[in-house]
Formats: C-alpha cells, sequence, structure tokens
C-alpha cells in the first residue's frame, strides 16, 4: 500500500472501531478491543510487505523507480516491524536462570562443604567407609565430573550477573546492571500486588471493575531490560557450565544427605552437614536459609522473565493472572534479600522502584541499589 492508502485505512479504520465497539454491549467490548488491534497490525504489515504499484519504496523516494520520482503519498509505506522484545535466545536465558540458582548455593558454601568432605575423607579424618556417603565421596575423587572450577564459575558468576570481584576476560561483556534491574523487577512486582490489594480493597472485590490500579508498563519495561541485558552478557560457555554445574550441585545435595555423612557429623538433614561443616573447616555458616530462598524464587522468576513476551497491548485481566503466580515469588525474594549482608540497607518496595524508575537520586536511595 502507498502511504495515502495508508493513512486513507487508518482514518477509516478508527471510525470503524468505533462505530463497532458503540454497537456493542461494554460486557462485550473488551474481548473485541485487542482483536481488533491485533488485526489492524496484521493488516498494516501485509499492505507493506505488498508493496507500492511503483515498486520498492526506497528506489521510488530516490526516483531510481520504474515511473522515476513519485511524489510522497504514492511511494509504499515504510512499515516497520517492532521485533527488538522478540530478538533473545531462550535457551540463554533459562541457562542464566540455572546459574543464578547455583550462583546462591555458591553462597551458601554448598561446593567448599564437598571439598571438605573429599579431602578429610582422603587424609581419614572422617569416620566413614562403606557407606553411600563414602561411595560418593570416592566417585568425586575419583572421576572430578565437575570440569568448571571455582575460577571458571566465578567468571561466568561476573559476566552474567555482575557479581564477585574476580576480573572479567578482555572483551567479555559484563551485565553490570543486573542486580539493579533484578531488584526493579522483584519490587515492580511486589507494588504491583500490593497496588492491587489496595484496589480490590476500595472496590469491594475482585469482581468490581477487574482493572487493577498497578502500573503494568513498570512491570513490562523492566522485565524488558533484565532479559535483553542477560541474553546479551550469556553467550559463550554459560550453558554448558550452568548443566554441568547444575547436575554436579544435585548430586552433591543427594550427598550430603547420605545416612553416614550425617551420622558422621550427628546432623539429621543435609543442610546441618553444611553448617556444622562451615562452622568446623569455613570459618563460619553462610546466610543457608536466605540464599536458599533466593536461588529458588530468584530462578522462578527469571525463568518467567526468559518465556514471557511482555507485549505491551496486553489485556490487564490476562496479565494480572499471568503475573499472580510470580507475585509470592517477588515477595519471598524480597524477604530473604532484605535478610542478607548486602540488603541489609534496602529501604522498601516503593523507595527502591522509585530509584530504579529514576525519580529519586538521593544518595540514600544510590546507595540502597548497589
Amino acid at each position: 500500500m502507498t502511504i495515502q492508502q495508508t493513512e486513507t485505512i487508518q482514518r477509516l479504520w478508527d471510525r470503524f472501531i468505533r462505530d463497532q465497539l458503540a454497537g456493542l454491549p461494554p460486557e462485550d467490548r473488551r474481548a473485541f478491543e485487542q482483536q481488533f488491534e491485533d488485526r489492524f497490525a496484521e493488516l498494516l504489515q501485509k499492505g507493506a510487505n505488498g508493496a507500492a504499484p511503483g515498486g520498492d519504496g526506497f528506489l521510488d523516494m530516490l526516483g531510481f523507480g520504474g515511473k522515476g520520482a513519485v511524489p510522497f503519498e504514492e511511494m509504499a509505506y515504510p512499515y516497520v516491524k517492532p521485533d527488538f522484545d522478540d530478538s533473545v535466545v531462550p535457551s540463554q536465558l533459562h541457562s542464566a536462570a540455572e546459574l543464578y540458582l547455583v550462583y546462591q548455593y555458591e553462597r551458601s558454601k554448598v561446593f567448599q562443604v564437598v571439598e571438605v568432605l573429599l579431602r578429610l575423607f582422603h587424609l581419614g579424618k572422617i569416620r566413614i567407609q562403606r557407606g553411600p556417603g563414602a561411595r560418593g565421596l570416592y566417585l568425586l575423587e575419583k572421576w572430578e565430573p565437575l570440569r568448571y572450577k571455582l575460577r571458571e564459575r566465578e567468571i561466568a558468576y561476573r559476566r552474567a550477573f555482575n557479581y564477585g570481584t574476580t576480573p572479567p576476560p578482555a572483551g567479555a561483556v559484563v551485565n553490570r546492571n543486573f542486580h539493579r534491574q533484578l531488584v526493579g523487577f522483584m519490587v515492580a512486582l511486589a507494588q504491583y500486588f500490593r497496588d492491587l490489594l489496595i484496589g480490590e480493597v476500595i472496590r469491594g472485590g475482585q469482581l468490581i471493575e477487574q482493572r487493577p490500579f498497578g502500573s503494568i508498563g513498570t512491570v513490562q519495561r523492566i522485565g524488558l531490560d533484565l532479559r535483553y541485558a542477560l541474553d546479551r552478557s550469556t553467550y559463550g560457555n554459560i550453558f554448558a557450565l550452568s548443566v554441568e554445574t547444575g547436575h554436579y550441585l544435585k548430586q552433591v545435595l543427594t550427598l550430603l544427605d547420605t545416612p553416614d555423612i550425617k551420622k558422621a557429623f550427628d546432623a539429621n538433614t543435609k543442610w546441618n552437614v553444611v553448617e556444622i561443616v562451615s562452622q568446623r573447616y569455613l570459618g563460619g555458616m553462610a546466610e543457608i536459609s536466605q540464599r536458599a530462598k533466593m536461588a529458588e524464587s530468584g530462578r522462578r522468576i527469571l525463568q518467567f522473565v526468559a518465556d514471557h513476551d511482555f507485549r505491551t497491548a496486553v489485556d490487564p485481566v490476562l496479565f494480572q493472572s499471568e503475573m499472580r503466580p510470580m507475585g509470592p515469588h517477588a515477595e519471598a525474594w524480597l524477604a530473604a534479600y532484605r535478610m542478607t549482608r548486602e540488603g541489609r540497607g534496602f529501604a522498601g518496595v516503593t523507595p527502591a522502584l522509585r530509584s530504579v524508575l529514576g525519580m529519586d537520586t538521593t544518595p540514600m536511595a544510590q546507595a540502597e541499589m548497589r
């Protein structure tokens, strides 16, 4: 279609939509609004792909087309497909979610505890012999299944999340804003559902005007930024590292839960083993409870970010239904984060959200997002 035809269709389409919606009952309008919008976008795209009778619009503009120089209104409509939000590699985003879980378990000292057990087993300083725990330690010592050692894992954490102090490789992309964006996404979700709860209380229930008071756009914007930044920083060996380390982590957690290892430390659970070994040999216990919850909820949120398209023209009720399972994870992550060393300066959901959105640039607001 030409530019003139496109402008005419846009005017006529707006009148058509207004007339059609005016004739529908209010309860039926919401069901057709988005369908009309999708159909209009499809019509523009198909018309642009068909081009104008004169041929390629760029050649027509330069005067090199079959008709020579043509007026602007007769040129093809320059439709540009908005595909930036879809230009990500899902496997990279999923690997980032798994790597985040691995990182939190790393902070819980799980990997260090296993190394201590291997050393004690090798030196004969742990009273186990033929049980499943001894067998597991023997296999770990014999085959060394984890090829990605601490140095490689620290580099991966630095590249994907900007966590740690290990220098990144020269030329590697470092996701320097990850933590700020992750906290921002968590607080945006938390604020959305808090606003929704307030709105339901004010309106007297969920069935009275379903549209929530919370800002959909804020959640979508931060989610898209978070997804894009993760995609551009998780190329290379991140996928392989997350898969290998994830399998290793699963095996060592099973190992720590074996009866002979638990008996050797007079422990009831594998987490008691981690705590006791950390206290005896690693200079103190890590924030096990908080890290475990951050690992669980953080991975689930990042998996959701990887799979959700954050479509702009989304139905508010549908958006609310899709986001509702993520609300508790965001609140749980924030509650655990506030109890960690780096999260103790977190002032609250609303101040943090204002800082992420650039609404508050005071030194206190900037410091709490570091």
